[in-house]
């Protein structure tokens, strides 16, 4: 018989067409998407529930990875084993996946880009929390499909008993779309997630302030929200994020840059070798040399400077050109009900809640029919056991099996499972004991089944059920957040952040600034050995401590008359004893250039600004008076504040009314009082005018106005120190050479601070080893303007006082 042939002409184009539908169709919905429910691919999805098949869970051995992978192609996944070994891999790599799903024992691939080893090789187990993706799927919680050759089910999505697709994110590139999720903290996504339970209606706004933005594996820090918020809304935005990276001082006045966490997906090994190579291009200036220090106990960059270079600068100009700050775009794309689209935050957690409502619907279901069923069976066997003679006789006089089955559902009107309960009875059942078992497991069931069915027919008990269910995994899993994020320049006021409260700010002789609660010191009786500030590096101890609030506005002059700016909730808050954070890392200082005074004040108040001056005094002698107006804008790099001669510094600086009375001492016990008016005021660029006239080898060591306090508390390097009045300082002219304010001797030694006191003041006094101590002004003795009081501090050999401080009193702060 001739065979025959159907062709069937076809435009190729119309045929193109169709085919690339069919199989753009299958990337997206097959294999590129993550679905919404359980932020899984297809092949993650089988990976996972292939190891939970083998029983591949973390309390058991390590299987080798070819083992899982060769499970996975075989049953599940009819591609190539490198696609489902990387993916395997990925899940176990803790800089590629937030919350680990697979726990990897081998050479597992490293941040550098280096390849893991082949599979062959490495072995692999689920993680705890994978656990919590698979937990009830054997309970009918989920459908399944065939699988591609259909000799087998497969899971079409995965319980997910916590929000996988935002706590782990996902990456896909399908065809003419593409995914792009950052993971998230999971604590912050589960609380959000209950909020939303709590609350359907609420804004996506209400969400964001729960879940604050991103947090990547990799840490590092998100610069700006404007791109969190955008991507929140609407599903689309784009997050700077920026390499953590500290500047720290090395001997001869050289500073090194060290960065600790990169950005997230960022390959550290190329990262080195674009900074190399924008060296060599001369793009950046200033670096000589560069090495990786990163070891097991973490990530280091080291990026040396040469000598008096700005490393602010430096990092400014790598954070533009380098990887150090990269772009994250966001495209919260997923697959919802095999349709793929772009939510906003509340979507994806609204999809997530139906998924858990209908978890939780059908587990439930199925432990009612199982309870259900086997109750039915304990009913049998209640009625077996009330009857027993009658039981055995019916059994004993049958044929066979099956009369004895009928018999036994005609006789007891049992149904046919309830009779074939009886007859699969062991003898030991009719002792008393197991009886009493029966009919306890029978009143428990009765118990389950009546909660089971109100977990059904009220909805907000089933939701109180997922909440529940998703705190335990929120308390057993959860972490602190890695990711910091900061405003970018411009954005809201993070003030308002802040609880104003009362914090102590202090600032050592090296340049280490760190924040504190004002109540971390408490108050001591004098000539006490006082408490230790802080770890110090050698050779390093506290200059200035002030009082303020996290509201203020701290401006620091520095010995080379120039100011910055900085917020005082922007000082990191450190822990009594620890070091601080370089203040290079927060002001960009020239090289040489020291902190000299800090002053505090609040910016929201305008009414007194042009009232309100800064008086500033130097080392020589030298007084200025500014109006404060003219240090309202500051920028990073700073203002001259003071045009200072050469060898002089700067050494205070004083908020002013213009009805002030200045004060200045000076190291060899020389005072003067004179009035603010015998300054007039200058610009930020002036020199200034002659305060006090210096003996010889004597500089200026205070600066104080009258106004604040009635007694002059004066205090030397040993320790001495002691109160005048004030009234016994009569004011003079300016540029005089002032009056004597202390007996100097060998054993007191020469003055180190001055400051203006009231009877309800306290003092602290510094160290050179970094002890402080705090004392009430009202336990220091008042002699007479030319005597050398009494020891306040007990100082050892080789240590000496070097700074004092005056505390502000509560009522002032208030």
């Amino acid at each position: 018989m001739e065979k025959t042939s159907k062709i069937i002409p076809i435009e190729i184009s119309d045929e193109m067409k169709k085919s690339y539908i069919d199989y753009s169709m299958s990337v997206i919905a097959g294999r590129a998407l993550p679905d919404v429910r359980d932020g899984l691919k297809p092949v993650h999805r089988r990976i996972l529930y292939s190891m939970s098949e083998q029983g591949i869970t973390p309390e058991k051995p390590f299987r080798k990875s070819a083992r899982i992978v060769g499970d996975v192609l075989g049953k599940y996944h009819p591609h190539g084993d490198s696609s489902v070994y990387m993916a395997m891999v990925k899940m176990a790599q803790d800089f590629s996946t937030k919350e680990l799903l697979v726990d990897g024992q081998g050479n597992f691939g490293s941040v550098d880009g280096d390849s893991p080893a082949a599979m062959r090789y490495t072995e692999a187990r689920m993680s705890k929390l994978a656990i919590e993706l698979l937990r009830d799927i054997e309970k009918d919680t989920v459908d399944f499909g065939p699988n591609f050759d259909e000799t087998l089910k497969e899971p079409l999505v995965l319980p997910a008993r916590y929000p996988n697709l935002l706590v782990n994110g996902s990456n896909g590139i399908a065809v003419g779309m593409a995914t792009s999720i950052p993971p998230h903290n999971l604590g912050e996504v589960i609380d959000a997630t209950i909020h939303y339970i709590d609350n359907q209606d609420c804004e996506v706004e209400e969400l964001m302030s729960i879940v604050k933005g991103p947090d990547f594996p990799t840490a590092a820090t998100i610069v700006g929200t404007e791109g969190i918020k955008n991507a929140y809304r609407t599903g689309r935005g784009k997050v700077k994020v920026r390499a953590k990276a500290e500047i720290e001082e090395l001997p001869k006045g050289k500073q090194q840059i060290v960065v600790t966490e990169i950005p997230y997906q960022v390959n550290k090994a190329r990262l080195v070798e674009r900074i190399a190579d924008l060296v060599k291009e001369k793009r950046v200036d200033g670096i000589s040399d560069l090495r990786d220090e990163s070891s097991r106990h973490g990530m280091r960059i080291v990026i040396e400077l040469k000598r008096d270079i700005n490393a602010n600068i430096v990092l400014n100009n790598l954070y533009k050109h380098s990887q150090l700050e990269d772009t994250f775009s966001i495209i919260m794309l997923s697959l919802v009900d095999g349709t793929p689209r772009i939510l906003n935050l509340k979507q994806v957690i609204g999809y997530y809640v139906e998924h858990q409502k209908e978890v939780i619907t059908r587990r439930t279901q199925f432990e009612l029919n199982k309870a259900q069923a086997r109750a039915h069976i304990l009913e049998g066997l209640k009625i077996a056991l009330d009857n027993i003679d009658r039981v055995i006789s019916i059994i004993r006089g049958s044929a066979n099996g099956q009369i004895a089955k009928e018999k036994l559902m005609e006789e007891f009107s049992l149904t046919e499972i309830q009779s074939q309960a009886i007859l699969d009875m062991r003898l030991q059942r009719l002792t008393g004991l197991e009886r009493d078992k029966i009919d306890k497991e029978y009143n428990e069931l009765m118990e389950k089944i009546t909660y089971l069915k109100s977990i059904l027919a009220d909805e907000n008990k089933l939701f109180s059920v997922i909440k529940d269910e998703m705190i335990a995994i929120r308390d057993k899993f959860a972490k602190d957040r890695l990711t910091e994020i900061i405003p970018a320049e411009g954005e809201f006021d993070i003030k308002d952040l802040f609880e104003e409260e009362e914090i102590a700010i202090t600032l050592t002789h090296l340049g280490y600034i760190k924040r504190l609660p004002a109540d971390t010191y408490r108050s001591q009786k004098r000539g006490g050995k006082g408490i230790s500030a802080l770890t110090t590096r050698e050779e390093d101890f506290v200059t200035d401590l002030i009082s303020t609030t996290t509201h203020s506005v701290m401006l620091f002059f520095t010995n080379r008359g120039r100011v910055y700016k900085l917020n005082a909730y922007e000082v990191p808050e450190g822990k009594r004893t620890s070091k601080g954070t370089a203040i290079v890392n927060l002001l960009q200082l020239n090289p040489g250039e020291k902190v000299a005074r800090t002053i505090s004040f609040n910016p929201d108040d305008d009414s007194r600004e042009d009232s309100e001056y800064l008086i500033m005094a130097t080392k020589n002698g030298i007084v200025k008076k500014t109006r404060i107006s003219e240090f309202k804008n500051i920028n990073k790099s700073g203002l001259i504040a003071i045009n200072l001669r050469d060898g002089d510094e700067l050494i205070g600086v004083k908020m002013a009314n213009g009805d002030e009375e200045v004060m200045l001492v000076t190291k060899n016990a020389m005072s003067i009082r004179f009035s603010e008016k015998d300054v007039r005021p200058m610009g930020r660029a002036a020199t200034g005018v002659k305060g006090i006239t210096l003996g010889k080898d004597d500089i200026v060591v205070s600066m104080d106005l009258v106004s604040e306090g009635k007694d002059l508390l004066v205090i030397s390097k040993n320790g001495f120190g002691k109160r005048s009045d004030i009234e016994e300082y009569r004011p003079q002219i300016r540029s005089g050479k002032g009056i004597k304010t202390y007996n100097i001797t060998s054993k007191t030694g020469e003055i180190v601070g001055a400051t203006l006191v009231n009877e309800d003041d306290e003092i602290m006094m510094i160290n050179s080893d970094g002890v402080l101590i705090r004392i009430r002004v009202d336990e220091i003795s008042i002699y007479g303007r030319i005597t050398s009081g009494v020891k306040l501090m007990r100082t050892d050999e080789e240590v000496e006082v070097v700074s004092i401080a005056k505390l502000k009193r509560e009522d002032e702060i208030e």
